[in-house]
């Protein structure tokens, strides 16, 4: 006798979950995902809030994603090596760059721990403080952070570099700046990879150097001008506008080379005319008076 088995019920909070993925895919062309296992929570819940405007999170298990792509008749294998650990996903209609420089544009400050290396210069600020008089002042002479007591209290009297970027955070340092409030480092998301309208692009090419990229496109249409200036390609507006500026110096030129009576070219003369006599007078000083030369 065959025994039948039913069939396993899908729990009611695990429909509602693929149904919003669903609906959110369906709404919007791009969608960032990211894995936010090693993500405080504190830190994500400030960039989550940073970010609401512009961009719908949510967070979702991985299977559920792959169910509500099932659904959605998509190609869910393009993305499934992307979903690592805990993944979040950020839902928008901004093209895929602008997307992945949004979310990696946020960074919350962290305090740093011993070990960690920094990225940027680290700088523990003249002023007071509101260390007491102790075993931190020993800590201070270690690291050569000029010091003296007012009041009972620290003061820092300049200004001092403590790390440069690639240094590692000693413990001495870790407390100094634990104390001072001094937060050094930043966390923030960056995305494994975007969906954008059936593509998957990695974050490796997500990556791009926008004053690199401003640069070489401000080169590369300035070459196109002077290649359009060079054929006297007068369609282009830039290049016509400076064949013009060209020729007309150059018919300039000509016309006093060979002395022709242009109204510009004799003004030109006259004023010049004008300019190399008086330089003559001041030169010859008395001696224009004696010659009977005045200005």
């Amino acid at each position: 006798m065959l025994v039948s088995r039913k069939k396993a019920k899908v729990q009611p909070w695990k429909i509602e979950v693929i149904k919003i993925i669903k609906e959110l895919f369906t709404k919007h062309s791009t969608v960032a995902i990211i894995d936010i296992s090693s993500i405080p929570t504190a830190q994500l819940q400030s960039i989550r809030r940073r970010l609401r405007d512009k961009i719908i999170f949510k967070v979702a298990k991985k299977t559920l994603i792959l169910k509500a792509l099932e659904e959605l008749k998509v190609d869910s294998s393009i993305i499934s090596n992307y979903l690592k650990g805990t993944t979040m996903l950020a839902f928008s209609n901004e093209n895929p760059f602008r997307l992945y420089r949004i979310i990696t544009s946020e960074k919350i400050p962290i305090e740093a721990k011993p070990g960690q290396k920094v990225d940027k210069e680290v700088v523990v600020p003249e002023g007071e403080t509101s260390i007491t008089p102790g075993p931190m002042l020993g800590v201070l002479g270690k690291l050569k952070i000029p010091y003296e007591v007012r009041g009972g209290k620290v003061y820092i009297k300049k200004a001092t570099v403590v790390a440069k970027p690639g240094d590692t955070i000693s413990p001495e340092l870790a407390s100094i700046l634990l104390k001072l409030g001094i937060k050094p480092l930043e966390i923030g998301l960056d995305p494994l990879a975007v969906y954008d309208n059936g593509i998957v692009i990695p974050r490796e090419n997500l990556r791009i150097d926008i004053v690199a990229l401003k640069k070489e496109i401000e080169d590369t249409i300035s070459e196109a001008l002077q290649l359009a200036i060079g054929i006297s390609y007068i369609e282009l507006p830039e290049a016509l506008q400076t064949l013009l500026v060209t020729s007309y110096r150059e018919v300039d030129k000509l016309a006093e080379t060979l002395a022709i009576p242009l109204p510009d070219i004799i003004e030109q003369a006259i004023i010049r005319a004008i300019r190399e006599e008086t330089l003559i007078i001041t030169a010859l000083g008395e001696k224009a008076k004696e010659l009977g030369i005045q200005p």
